[in-house]
């Protein structure tokens, strides 16, 4: 019992400092973490915040995206910082031409392709073949196309531009 009120006499004055403690700033929200990193020996892994949804990976074939038809696309500015660049793109002959004037840059950026409308595993190997090298997920781009205001394909999306 006297070791528990010893603790006890030990422990108040703490708590009284830790009341009395002063707010210098309050950023609402804004990760305390930069501030503590320097005192943890042990890597912390980064997370990297994803401003657009990731859309669905297609379970089965057909994959359609009812939102997207092949046609122009309107080039504007986008604010994502931090997010990886992808393109859209379907099976169809303006998505195949796209590829092949394109697939240079969507390689030197690192392009990860969503195939948004095609009909079998077959024809997305078709659709891999016209984009050597990149690789192609067949996904159902609807809420991705609702988020970005698209309407169309094929496009690639930066973290400062949708362009097609």
């Amino acid at each position: 019992m006297k070791q528990i009120l010893s603790l006890l006499a030990l422990t108040l004055p703490l708590a009284a400092q830790a009341a009395s403690l002063t707010v210098v700033e309050d950023r609402g929200g804004v990760s305390a973490l930069p501030y503590y990193q320097g005192l943890n020996p042990e890597p912390v892994q980064t997370q990297r915040q994803a401003p657009l949804p990731q859309p669905s990976l297609a379970l089965g074939f057909p994959v359609r995206s009812q939102r997207l038809t092949p046609g122009p696309v309107q080039g504007r500015a986008l604010n994502a910082p931090g997010l990886q660049p992808f393109f859209l793109v379907g099976d169809d002959e303006l998505s195949r031409r796209w590829l092949a004037s394109r697939g240079e840059t969507l390689q030197r950026l690192g392009a990860a392709g969503l195939a948004v409308n095609v009909t079998s595993a077959e024809r997305l190997t078709v659709i891999r073949s016209w984009a050597s090298g990149l690789a192609i997920s067949p996904v159902v781009g609807d809420d991705l196309a609702s988020r970005l205001g698209l309407a169309h394909y094929p496009v690639l999306i930066t973290p400062t531009a949708l362009e097609q």
